[in-house]
């Protein structure tokens, strides 16, 4: 099993920057990929970005496209998500994901392992 903690959430306003962290423990040598998802109320959760564990490949909604950047630091086991020109319809609880395959990256129902969550609120 791997346990996945978030931080970084918070509000900023409209144009504004944050950056999340998510930090992997346990069976991290079993990951191959990590992704974020978001919520926000009365919506289903949805891809926001990917990345591969080797090979650095990434994967963006187009929601995100030139606004986020995923990364990810391998010896500390943390996946980062900058988010920049933050938009009030970027407000949502944001979730980081893990799996143990590259397959269907951008499916939420393929990742067996989920953090908390981390709430980002844009105002306008």
């Amino acid at each position: 099993q791997v346990q996945l903690v978030e931080s970084g959430g918070g509000l900023v306003q409209a144009g504004g920057s944050l950056r999340l962290s998510c930090t992997a423990s346990g069976r991290t040598f079993s990951i191959n990929a990590m992704g974020w998802f978001r919520q926000a109320p009365g919506k289903e959760r949805e891809f926001v970005a990917a990345i591969t564990w080797i090979g650095y490949s990434t994967f963006y909604a187009d929601s995100v496209k030139g606004r986020f950047t995923i990364s990810r630091d391998g010896a500390k086991n943390t996946m980062y998500l900058q988010m920049n020109s933050l938009k009030p319809e970027d407000t949502a609880v944001y979730y980081c994901a893990a799996k143990d395959n590259l397959y269907t990256l951008l499916e939420r129902t393929s990742y067996d392992n989920w953090g908390q969550g981390t709430q980002v609120t844009v105002s306008s």
